[in-house]
């Protein structure tokens, strides 16, 4: 197999420099395809929680028919790092890129399996006879949402820790949101047992909006891991940079 012949002891998260213009290359060529299935995946939440709140039952299709989309494009690159990791055996920081890649490629999936579940949910609500102002009061929790994905991904554009850093605190603004419409619910359904059926579905999508906050703070993650070497998961970000 080609090796890579970039020197051992680099750190730098550099796709290019190599003897092998061929594999410079293909590692731009893969992390532009992160980036496309990014886009893909970011048009999705967006339509996903704009359909719910706004009772767009015609978005909320279009949301469900294209989610295949992203799953093809998961399992497109994943075989692509594969093929590299098989031809050209990387190490140092081409290997931390091609494992990263595998690693964000399967959180922007699960992020996709999430918009898609809104818009499957929004269709059975309209079904049921939901109104649109029933999750109103998801949309902050919903543009926190489309934020926190946004910079992940801009993040790992720009293999930015600093950035990184401060859109992965982000997700506690979402818990914190989460947490408070969770509490709402529950006073609801204590309040006036009628509401029970309407705010377990209520509860169903802010849970789904959580799930992307969460998958949004594992890519910064790995953009840490990607530019500096250090694996930060369940660790404190403040702890570890003062390490």
């Amino acid at each position: 197999p080609e090796n890579s012949d970039k020197t051992m002891n680099s750190n730098e998260p550099h796709v290019t420099g190599h003897i092998s213009k061929r594999f410079d290359q293909e590692l731009e060529e893969i992390r532009n395809q992160v980036l496309s299935m990014g886009g893909l995946v970011e048009t999705q939440v967006n339509n996903g929680i704009k359909a719910l709140i706004e009772s767009d039952s015609a978005l909320a299709a279009k949301v469900v028919k294209k989610d295949h989309k992203v799953n093809r494009m998961e399992v497109d690159i994943d075989e692509q790092c594969v093929q590299i990791l098989a031809r050209r055996q990387p190490a140092a920081s081409d290997l931390r890129l091609l494992v990263a890649i595998i690693k964000t490629i399967t959180d922007l999936e699960r992020i996709g399996d999430q918009a898609e579940k809104l818009g499957r949910h929004q269709l059975e609500l309209t079904d049921a006879g939901f109104s649109s102002d029933t999750f109103v009061q998801l949309e902050r929790l919903g543009e926190l949402d489309r934020k926190m994905l946004h910079d992940s991904l801009d993040a790992f554009a720009r293999m930015s820790v600093e950035d990184a850093k401060q859109t992965h605190a982000m997700d506690k603004k979402v818990n914190k949101e989460f947490d408070g419409l969770t509490r709402q619910l529950i006073t609801h359904m204590m309040e006036d047992p009628r509401t029970i059926k309407q705010a377990l579905r209520v509860s169903w999508n802010i849970r789904a909006l959580e799930r992307i906050g969460d998958h949004a703070k594992n890519i910064c993650e790995y953009v840490i891991y990607l530019v500096l070497g250090k694996n930060v998961r369940h660790l404190d970000l403040d702890a570890v940079e003062e390490d």
